[in-house]
């Protein structure tokens, strides 16, 4: 399909979530329209695939930053000259950390609107990345368990994806200890509202989140497992097999993802920007 207006294609991939994005290069300038129907592609598909960019790291937070500004993140490497750029370079000897489900940096008051993750570098096979809606996983429970978790609240921990005992080096453990400070524990809604659409959302996650607050810490551990389970149900998600120079583009708020492990001892670099969000409500 072609939105009215704009210079792309966008082809669903799913009922659920996700489409690709023909007819951009990203590496151009942008116009404000253009801009703001990819905007609207995303609130409606939740990430948006783009094939055969060619992008420096200058040029990825450029179209990154079009949707807000970005977060460095406070543990993983970055480049240099352009620290809102996170580098994943993974392999037999720097192992990958990102193969469970979860949604980007919870552990702070305002998680990332959205993220534009980058392939620089593929394995010969494997290396997929899976992405599911959250708002489908909602809106799949029944009526009196939406009405239950509405109003509860949870803790999200940064000490939960990133433990202390990983980061035993001296320089490690001082920038672990750093990013602890900065990371108290926070509380956000069992159940967000997506501040565009208004549709609910399912914002709970393997990752980091420990605890309902309202709930006694075993009905709190059966519950998380239930929804932690609930959300992996095939219909909620797609998965996409990298080629290089593809980049994806998702709203954070409403989505998780789960990056396989598979490719191992091979090599698999991949570039990201943060787009920093609003409180969730």
């Amino acid at each position: 399909m072609t939105l009215r207006n704009t210079p792309f294609e966008l082809h669903p991939l799913s009922p659920a979530i996700g489409a690709r994005v023909e007819g951009l290069d990203l590496a151009h300038p942008m116009s404000d329209e253009t801009v703001d129907a990819l905007r609207d592609a995303l609130h409606d598909r939740l990430v948006l695939f783009f094939s055969d960019q060619h992008l420096t790291p200058a040029a990825h937070r450029t179209f990154a930053s079009h949707f807000g500004p970005l977060h460095v993140h406070p543990i993983y490497p970055n480049v240099p000259e352009v620290p809102e750029i996170v580098v994943l370079d993974t392999d037999a000897r720097n192992l990958p950390d990102n193969d469970n489900w979860h949604t980007d940096v919870t552990f702070i008051e305002t998680p990332p609107l959205g993220a534009a993750l980058y392939a620089r570098r593929v394995p010969p096979s494997g290396g997929d990345t899976l992405w599911l809606s959250t708002i489908a996983a909602y809106e799949a429970l029944s009526e009196p368990l939406r009405r239950f978790l509405d109003g509860l609240t949870a803790v999200h921990d940064f000490e939960k994806s990133f433990p202390r005992d990983r980061f035993a080096a001296p320089d490690a453990a001082r920038k672990w200890k750093e990013a602890r400070t900065r990371n108290p524990p926070v509380v956000h809604p069992v159940v967000r509202t997506h501040p565009a659409t208004g549709r609910k959302a399912l914002f709970v996650n393997y990752g980091f989140t420990t605890r309902i607050r309202e709930l006694s810490k075993a009905e709190s551990d059966a519950v998380l497992a239930f929804l932690f389970e609930h959300v992996t149900r095939p219909e909620f998600m797609i998965r996409h097999r990298w080629q290089e120079n593809d980049l994806a583009l998702w709203d954070n708020r409403v989505t998780q993802h789960y990056a396989t492990a598979d490719y191992l001892p091979h090599r698999r670099i991949m570039h990201r920007a943060t787009i920093i969000g609003d409180r969730p409500r």
